[in-house]
């Protein structure tokens, strides 16, 4: 198993919780399980552009985190659901503040990143002064 040669510094509470919602989906995953998608198969149709391999990646590091619950019913068929615990619950205000501020922002987010032959410097500086002189 890969072992970190330099051990990761958590004494800064944002790189914690970066490095717990770090992921591409983790978040959309956390706001549908509040949203009450709780199945497996429900979160691959609820994130169509999802991998089923990454979507189970994803969801075993959040229940590693103590963030979600898996709970395994004994039937036939097998039936998983996950639930938010408390400390998943307290993430959700920060995951539906980034869903916001992504909607908010991505006019201008694709726009600037469909620009070609600008380094993101000259974007961004271009962006500051048409923002400060509004």
């Amino acid at each position: 198993m890969y072992q970190r040669k330099i051990p990761k510094d958590y004494k800064c509470g944002a790189l914690i919780t970066a490095d717990i919602i770090n992921g591409k989906w983790k978040p959309c995953i956390l706001n549908k399980i509040n949203e009450g998608i709780r199945r497996p198969s429900e979160l691959l149709r609820a994130l169509p552009d999802a991998a089923r391999r990454s979507l189970n990646i994803q969801l075993n590091e959040l229940e590693t985190h103590g963030i979600i619950t898996k709970k395994i019913y004994s039937v036939l068929p097998p039936k998983v659901e996950y639930f938010l615990t408390q400390a998943g619950h307290t993430l959700i205000p920060i995951t539906l503040a980034m869903a916001e501020w992504g909607s908010f922002y991505s006019e201008d987010f694709l726009r600037l990143s469909s620009r070609k032959g600008h380094t993101s410097d000259e974007i961004e500086d271009t962006e500051i002064n048409k923002r400060s002189s509004l």
